[in-house]
């Protein structure tokens, strides 16, 4: 089977893997991912890791977030549900903001402080 494109990989280092594992995991069974090991969830195409490292959150340049794609808005209401219970840092949502028909997103910042978006977006293509 040919390889498609795409992004094959994501690596998160975090200052403490016991935190974001829990975090995550929590997370990526809301949005329909599959937990691998402790540090490895995947979606079936795409798979992110953890690492612990002893480094300090310093703001620069390169991605601001991240976006998982929601199947419902009944998962993106999930999720926020989920993070309310842990009194996470969210940043807004669940709202419909006017990017296209159909958007409906929560925007949140993970144990580390990195803004993750989880959202559906049925009139996108992706």
């Amino acid at each position: 089977m040919a390889a498609k494109a795409g992004i094959n990989h994501i690596e998160f280092w975090v200052s403490n893997l016991e935190r974001s594992q829990a975090f995550y995991a929590a997370l990526f069974r809301a949005v329909g991912w599959q937990q691998k090991s402790d540090t490895e969830f995947s979606s079936g195409s795409t798979t992110v890791y953890f690492y612990e490292k002893p480094v300090t959150r310093v703001d620069g340049v390169g991605p601001r977030h991240l976006c998982f794609q929601a199947v419902s808005r009944a998962v993106v209401d999930d999720v926020a549900t989920l993070l309310k219970k842990n009194a996470a840092d969210i940043i807004r949502g669940p709202v419909m903001p006017e990017y296209s028909e159909g958007y409906y997103t929560v925007d949140f910042r993970d144990p580390d402080g990195y803004v993750i978006e989880v959202a559906h977006t049925p009139n996108m293509e992706v």
